[in-house]
């Protein structure tokens, strides 16, 4: 009987650990009076100075340019904000009596948040899968859910999402949508610059989501709201997210196989359509849920975390099938080798 490989070693991420010690500092040291207004002013600039960024690195000539493959595209949308959202509008039936309703909200706000891109891409191409398709089906995703994320949150959290109003609309147009218009239309001129520092930027933008959940951690310290999260909470949490994502890697893969996509194609729905994206998720919490967002963003840090480990498994496998040995393996563009060899970052 043939034994099956496990990875010697699970991808903790790094990052991860930041988090994590910038949650134990919040809890520490909580930013408190005149701090916290400093604070909380850096972080609502550093929210928008992420998304300028993200503007100006994404390359909408790539995103266009995948359109020939709209069919996976559209699945991956699917999945991302149809199929998501609808899973986390079941489990609204386990509160109370396993999740407590800030934790709820936090989960179906998880549901709602584009997917990632480099992860996606590092295990497509670790999985000998479509790549390029990877690229733009992440591409598409972050595009898109600028806008609908906080559309689909105005729609399923209503007032849980901080008081969603006229005004929250007016804050995540100019916190998130403008900036990230500008870095679009200011691309052609600082394209060449991001590309050339791309990694001192890339722990800027890093650092800057930080300081987002220092903020978001001390405003719920300071409130006292942690009292609210019991250690058989967090278990149900966790119980329930890993449920939510073994349907999600379920039907982008036997939903890919029965839409007739060829192996390749449904490696990268299956990778592109389950998983969330931390860097994009964070600071749209922050926007979305003000004061309240420290539980907000708890069910996608810790599903963040979840989806790495599961992923590496599934993709080392899907690496070492029969059917992948028989089929050439796609080639992996310069960013999917980046981000396999320098880490899966939540973006």
């Amino acid at each position: 009987m043939k034994r099956l490989r496990w990875p010697s070693r699970l991808p903790i991420d790094p990052y991860i650990v930041l988090l994590v010690a910038t949650v134990g500092l919040a809890a520490l040291l909580p930013a408190r009076g005149g701090a916290a207004h400093v604070v909380s002013g850096a972080s609502t600039a550093a929210i928008a100075f992420l998304f300028f960024l993200y503007g100006a690195r994404l390359s909408t000539r790539e995103a266009l340019d995948g359109l020939r493959h709209w069919r996976l595209h559209v699945t991956v949308l699917a999945c991302t904000f149809v199929v998501f959202p609808l899973l986390g509008l079941a489990v609204r039936g386990l509160v109370p009596v396993l999740l407590t309703q800030p934790l709820y909200q936090g989960l179906l706000f998880l549901t709602l948040v584009p997917s990632t891109i480099q992860s996606s891409i590092a295990f497509t191409s670790i999985a000998r899968g479509n790549v390029p398709a990877a690229i733009c089906a992440g591409s598409f995703s972050s595009l898109v859910g600028i806008v609908l994320t906080p559309l689909l949150a105005a729609a399923f959290l209503g007032g849980g999402a901080g008081g969603f109003s006229a005004h929250s609309l007016v804050t995540i147009v100019l916190q998130l949508l403008v900036p990230f218009v500008a870095g679009q239309v200011l691309r052609p001129w600082i394209g060449p610059f991001v590309a050339r520092h791309k990694k001192v930027l890339g722990l800027v933008d890093r650092g800057s989501i930080l300081l987002v959940v220092y903020t978001a951690f001390s405003e719920g310290m300071v409130r006292g709201i942690w009292h609210q999260v019991s250690a058989v909470r967090l278990g149900g949490l966790l119980a329930v997210e890993a449920v939510v994502l073994a349907v999600m890697l379920a039907l982008t893969w036997y939903g890919a196989k029965a839409l007739r996509f060829g192996r390749e194609d449904r490696i990268a729905i299956q990778f592109a359509g389950s998983k969330k994206s931390l860097a994009s998720g964070l600071p749209m919490a922050s926007v979305l849920f003000g004061a309240h967002a420290s539980l907000a963003v708890l069910p996608l840090m810790l599903f963040h975390q979840m989806q790495l480990m599961v992923c590496a498994v599934i993709a080392k496998r899907r690496a070492h099938d029969p059917e992948a040995r028989r089929e050439p393996a796609a080639k992996a563009p310069t960013a999917a080798r980046t981000a396999v060899g320098t880490g899966l970052s939540g973006r």
